[in-house]
């Protein structure tokens, strides 16, 4: 499944419709949408244009509107009755029946008594709300994780992002504690950065790329991915198709 997330918030809701049309234009895995938390009025909006760019569904969270990373101190939370005031209006905007609309809850980690038992308590309300899935965000056990699936009885997300508060279990693990879904939010992401900090500090040091050609993707493995030959072959036939048409 991939998945995109733009987390600070200072995405909006534009840009993001944009970048899910461009990555449901390249492949036909199913597509899940952090929207963070909908951008107020703009809600019905948004999920009437994932629903056409072929999105698969959206997360929808219980922050305040500034909000955070939910891994990072000092995040802050709506009431239950806001989130489900959200996601009501997300499913009021939605025609498409398959789409998916998950619920996220930051309670277990925020700067505050909530906890658990207040995750799994407006976990449920957003259940009784119609909500198809839940986001579990920043547990810390694999107890926990059994706890949480345990009382909640759809579909649970689990954010195994690194460096954060989760440790990083392995799919096994998680698989015996209920979870269905895993996220991998920016393991690609951190391993393509480190990479390219080494190869910048190569060509500095050594004057080339040459140490770091057996690192890379070939042209070939590109082209093959890309299908570029067919596509070059295309444009080399309607050439000559156009060039027949002029003589």
């Amino acid at each position: 499944m991939a998945y995109g997330r733009p987390d600070l918030g200072l995405t909006t809701r534009a840009e993001v419709i944009e970048e899910a049309r461009r990555i449901t234009a390249v492949t036909s895995l199913p597509l899940l949408v952090d929207v963070d938390t909908g951008w107020g009025d703009e809600i019905t909006d948004c999920v009437q244009e994932l629903e056409q760019t072929g999105a698969a569904g959206l997360q929808l969270e219980d922050q305040v509107d500034e909000k955070r990373c939910g891994h990072r101190p000092g995040k802050r939370l709506v009431s239950t009755g806001e989130m489900q005031a959200r996601l009501s209006a997300a499913l009021a905007a939605r025609k498409d029946s398959s789409f998916i609309i998950m619920a996220r809850t930051d309670a277990c980690s925020v700067d505050s008594a909530e906890g658990l038992a207040a995750a799994i308590d407006r976990s449920l309300a957003y259940i009784e709300t119609g909500a198809d899935m839940i986001f579990v965000e920043a547990l810390t056990s694999l107890v926990e994780y059994r706890q949480f699936t345990e009382a909640v009885r759809v579909p649970v997300l689990a954010n195994l992002t690194e460096f954060g508060q989760t440790p990083l279990f392995d799919r096994e693990q998680m698989t015996q504690t209920g979870v269905s879904l895993l996220l991998y939010p920016l393991s690609a992401f951190r391993v393509m950065s480190k990479a390219v900090e080494g190869l910048y500090a190569s060509i500095r040091s050594d004057g080339s790329q040459r140490a770091w050609l057996e690192r890379m993707q070939t042209r070939e493995e590109l082209y093959e991915l890309l299908d570029y030959l067919a596509a070059e072959r295309a444009q080399d036939a309607q050439h000559k198709k156009d060039h027949a048409k002029t003589d």
